[in-house]
């Protein structure tokens, strides 16, 4: 399952010839060279970024912190990022050898990065993810997965191929909140789980943003390449702005997903070790955007789970408005069982009884994977061939359950889902709107 990449690569004429063959990387033991302080070349992780903008670019900073790493290569559309990113690379490490790519076929053309860490477009996580898989790139992959369940099949498909580890990034699952939450919620401290309502970002009146004005991109963006597979438009300020881009359905499901959605439906899916399944029914409904953007502001969606567990998820402002007691901040999971419930976000935790909050989880009761530091977790899998905490298969379902939502509410009905065949039951216009077209010549071979 490749993608078959663009033709205008003249500039780039070495990529036609490149092996398709998967490279895989060589993990050495760990150690320290004797006496130094540090960490041995021959057992560094060598790593590549490609998108390095506020998401991307945090990851830079993170992994440049950590002395078994080393960052080989960067890739961004945009020029002074890609410079300004760069300097900062070579300024940790004291030589200028980072190279810096505007194509992310380039830098996974390298022979010697062992991994990536992609945070691009949320439209571009699949075909660069697949690209990645198939010449043996360990990743780590910004959340959402992909903008339609199509795409993210088949980077699951290409990355179980190839034999990579694949960390998602939703890194609540290493924070002690959630993974206590979890923990409590799996051995039955609050009996039998009746229903999780999530709340995420925005809700409300919509903000607004300035009409769009058409000219050519500046000097320095690769447009036609931010674009990628996603339809042609011309472009505009506007447009690709941080407040307009993730809220268009071309490139992500804005706050109901990719921006803040994803965060606590995987934590939902984590709560209930559910990461090989999803809901079997889903309804709810939305307001939208009136301007270029399409994904919803407000909505309240419901999913069903073949256990009986309810998923309640709502914008934050709605959230508030039905459980005024619980601060949500920018977004929290309410868990609530037969003999009590737990409330949960990034920076607390609330539970009834409150003797839970003090519960020390027995070596006999059930466990999840211990992890404080997403990114270790991340490196820890790699030289260890252990699994992550946040693995392919949960990007897959939390994926869909986001999936799930936004097409239940763009048809206005209610949807059955089938796990095991991962498509609507008996709906044939639900199920078209698991995939799209993409544009020319990029594509998926399925």
């Amino acid at each position: 399952m490749l993608p078959i990449t663009r033709s205008q690569v003249n500039r780039r004429q070495f990529l036609r010839s490149a092996t398709a063959a998967v490279v895989a990387p060589m993990i050495v033991p760990r150690h320290v060279v004797a006496g130094s302080g540090q960490v041995a070349p021959s057992d560094r992780i060598t790593l590549g970024a490609i998108g390095i903008g506020r998401m991307g670019g945090g990851h830079v900073r993170g992994f440049l912190k950590m002395p078994d790493v080393r960052i080989l290569a960067l890739c961004d559309v945009r020029q002074t990022t890609l410079e300004r990113v760069k300097a900062a690379v070579d300024g940790q490490y004291g030589d200028p050898s980072c190279a810096a790519y505007g194509d992310f076929r380039e830098l996974l053309a390298r022979s010697e990065i062992d991994a990536v860490v992609i945070a691009t477009g949320e439209n571009w996580h699949p075909l660069v993810g697949i690209e990645a898989a198939r010449r043996g790139k360990h990743m780590y992959c910004e959340k959402p997965l992909s903008t339609t369940l199509a795409e993210g099949l088949a980077l699951r498909q290409a990355v179980q191929k190839s034999g990579v580890v694949f960390q998602f990034g939703t890194q609540q699952r290493s924070s002690h909140n959630y993974r206590h939450a979890a923990e409590l919620i799996r051995n039955g401290y609050i009996g039998d789980v009746r229903t999780i309502m999530i709340g995420s970002a925005g809700g409300g009146k919509p903000n607004t943003i300035d009409p769009e004005t058409l000219k050519e991109p500046p000097p320095g963006f690769d447009y036609d390449m931010w674009l990628g597979p996603a339809p042609y438009v011309p472009y505009s300020d506007v447009r690709v702005s941080l407040n307009a881009w993730l809220f268009i359905r071309d490139y992500g499901l804005g706050s109901l997903g990719g921006a803040w959605g994803i965060h606590d439906v995987d934590a939902a899916q984590f709560y209930l070790d559910a990461d090989d399944t999803a809901p079997i029914e889903v309804e709810g409904r939305a307001l939208y955007y009136q301007d270029i953007r399409d994904a919803p502001y407000s909505w309240t969606v419901e999913h069903k789970y073949a256990n009986g567990i309810t998923l309640i998820h709502t914008d934050l402002v709605t959230a508030k408005s039905r459980a005024p007691q619980f601060e949500f901040g920018n977004m929290a999971s309410l868990v609530t069982g037969t003999k009590g419930w737990i409330w949960v976000n990034r920076q607390a935790m609330r539970t009834e009884p409150a003797s839970l909050m003090e519960t020390v989880i027995g070596p006999n009761e059930k466990r999840v994977i211990f992890s404080d530091d997403h990114k270790h977790n991340f490196l820890d899998a790699i030289r260890k061939g252990s699994p992550p905490i946040s693995p392919l298969n949960a990007a897959v379902h939390a994926e869909t359950v986001c999936q799930q939502a936004d097409i239940a509410m763009r048809l206005q009905r209610k949807l059955r889902w089938d796990p095991r065949a991962e498509r609507f039951v008996d709906d044939a216009q639900a199920n078209r709107l698991l995939s799209r077209a993409i544009r020319a010549p990029w594509m998926y071979t399925l």
